[in-house]
This record gives C-alpha cells, structure tokens and sequence, in this order.
C-alpha cells in the first residue's frame, strides 16, 4: 500500500524539531482528520540553510512533511515557492488516493512559512499574493 520511501520518511524522519529564532514559521493543520503541522525555516540572504517540522498526524502527513524539507532545504526562497503537493508525492513515490491530501498540507505548510518570513521582512513573494494558509484545501481533489 506504501512505497518503501514513504515507509523509510515514516519511520526515519528528517529535520524533525524546531528552529529557535527561526526566520518564518508556518503551521497549517486540518481539523476534519486532525493533522497539523509546523514548518520551521532558517533563511541566509534569500536561501534556506535549514529547515524542521514537527506534524502530528498520520505516517503519510509525517513522510510528506519530512521529504518536503528535504526538497527545499538549500533552495532559494522562490524556488521553494514552487514546490507543489504532487511533485512531493511523486518524490515518495506515490501515495494511495485517499492519503493525497496530506502532501497538500506539506506544500502549504512551506508556503505558510515563506509568507511568514516575507511578512517580518516587508518582502513581497511572487506567488504568495493569493495564499491564504487558514483556507482549508482539503477539500479540492487533484486532477490526474
């Protein structure tokens, strides 16, 4: 039912914890299955040099926060704007359809902490202009 990396996510996180004095912090969660997650970013000069998450939730929610961070740490800011839930899915080699939703929340809960730090920097994001991290996405499935 899961792919081995989900599993290997699951049960080894990576960057789990927090960052004190962190540079932009996002939390988003779902009330309907209780999952929620806050995402931690270290920002140097438009890069992020370090990145940790803490997710209550299921292995799905807990393996798409851990391989996010993954795939942004050491990216620029606007490169990690462009992460999106299925390239997270697919970096985990799949997940069954009814777990998809939770790679929405690591997709946002990125963003949610870019907006974070943007705010404390008087920054405007390309592509933050919209996001709103209270609106619940869970309800939209993705088109294949």
């Amino acid at each position: 039912m899961y792919s081995d990396k989900v599993m290997d996510h699951f049960m080894n996180p990576r960057n789990v914890g927090e960052i004190e004095n962190a540079d932009g912090i996002g939390e988003v969660g779902n009330a309907k299955c209780g999952d929620i997650m806050k995402m931690y970013l270290k920002i140097d000069d438009g890069v992020i040099v370090d990145v940790k998450f803490k997710t209550f939730g299921c292995g799905s929610a807990i393996a798409t926060s851990s391989i996010a961070t993954e795939m942004i740490k050491g990216k620029t800011v606007e490169e990690a704007l462009q992460l999106t839930n299925r390239a997270v899915v697919e970096a985990l080699d799949g997940l069954p359809a009814q777990k998809i939703h939770c790679s929405v929340l690591a997709e946002q809960a990125v963003k949610s902490a870019l907006l974070d730090y943007a705010r404390k920097n008087s920054l405007q994001l390309a592509g933050l202009e919209d996001f709103d991290p209270t609106e619940d996405h869970h309800h939209h499935e993705e088109e294949h």
